[in-house]
């Protein structure tokens, strides 16, 4: 579905990222774990064309996203919920909703979409004419996600969903990603947590100062004593 490689990315003289491969296959979550600032970010941004490459290649169901803009990205289906939620603070929760559904036109099908999202998050309904802003932190990220969902899209990119909230509300975003990918989404996690992580997915890629260093099938990397080491705490 998504195949990355050989990408390179610069800020400058800066390399954030070297030479890297990566692939997400259909109906697959794959998370990608590193330190902050290993550069998981912007693989996210490059993906979604908030970020250019210096070189390499990412193809998206067989089509070049270097080549197109991230207005036309987000028409094939791919939803990104970027790291520190990113909603409009000053609008209300059903704005924010409407506004991850600027590619649909038909307004029945941006209302049945609306209705699934507040099925899925009842919090959200309760406070569907409330300003964002005024939202608590788990909220907000509930927020980001259903916006990206009103696109109906078939992948869903996630930049550290956990970030700031409590661990009884870390479970509810871990949970709410296991959903979504049950209803067909192909979810790529990028996430600081690396346990949770890696304990939902099916493969997973280690990031360490832009380059990948360990990959294989998840649950093997929860027991890899490098993986647990540097980011397990044991």
């Amino acid at each position: 579905m998504l195949t990355i490689k050989d990408l390179s990315v610069s800020y400058g003289a800066i390399h954030a990222i070297h030479n890297v491969s990566m692939e997400v296959k259909d109906g697959e979550i794959v998370s990608l774990i590193g330190a902050n600032g290993a550069g998981k970010t912007t693989i996210l941004h490059t993906i979604t064309g908030l970020k250019k490459a210096n070189s390499g290649s990412i193809l998206y169901d067989g089509t070049d996203l270097q080549k197109m803009d991230p207005s036309k990205i987000i028409q094939l289906k791919m939803a990104h919920v970027p790291e520190g939620r990113h909603i409009f603070p000053d609008m209300t929760v059903v704005e924010n909703l409407e506004m991850g559904a600027f590619i649909i036109k038909n307004k029945d099908e941006i209302k049945q979409k609306e209705k699934e999202i507040f099925e899925r998050f009842p919090r959200l309904k309760e406070r569907r004419k409330q300003l964002a802003g005024t939202l608590s932190g788990g909220e907000q990220q509930m927020l980001a996600v259903g916006r990206a969902l009103m696109s109906s899209p078939k992948m869903l990119l996630m930049d550290e969903p956990s970030m700031g909230l409590s661990p009884l509300l870390v479970k509810d975003i871990f949970n709410i990603i296991k959903e979504v990918h049950k209803q067909g989404i192909t979810v790529l996690l990028v996430e600081q947590n690396a346990n949770m992580a890696l304990a939902i997915s099916d493969r997973a890629y280690v990031l360490e100062t832009g380059n990948i260093t360990i990959t294989g099938n998840a649950r093997e990397l929860l027991n890899d004593e490098r993986v647990k080491k540097a980011y397990l705490g044991q």
